[in-house]
């Protein structure tokens, strides 16, 4: 049986994106045109929540390894998230705040929108 979505703030996020000996993955589920205004580089697979149904069990992604999922202010990384959860995902974190809360409480470099 599933677990249930844990929530990291983007302070305690940027630890784990800052720790590259970490084995984990990291998804974004914006759509490309809000990838193109603001991102956290090139570790995020950019895989939209629209087409959760077509990557989920495509193989891409290891259902054993920590995941951690970011959108815009996140609603959408929390249900993507929750989803992932109830397809036997055994580490699920949803960014809270998403990318704005990142840019707002971590990089206020990053562009905000």
């Amino acid at each position: 049986m599933a677990g249930n979505v844990k929530y990291i703030s983007a302070k305690e996020f940027e630890v784990i994106l800052n720790d590259t000996t970490r084995r984990c993955q990291f998804i974004d589920v914006r759509g490309q045109s809000e990838i193109d205004i603001v991102n956290l580089g090139s570790r995020f697979l950019n895989l939209p929540l629209s087409d959760i149904n077509q990557w989920m069990n495509n193989g891409s992604l290891n259902k054993d390894v920590d995941t951690y999922v970011l959108c815009h202010h996140g609603m959408r990384s929390a249900r993507a998230a929750s989803t992932l959860v109830s397809n036997n995902f055994k580490n699920v974190w949803s960014i809270s705040g998403g990318i704005d809360a990142y840019a707002r409480e971590v990089d206020p470099k990053l562009r905000r929108y």
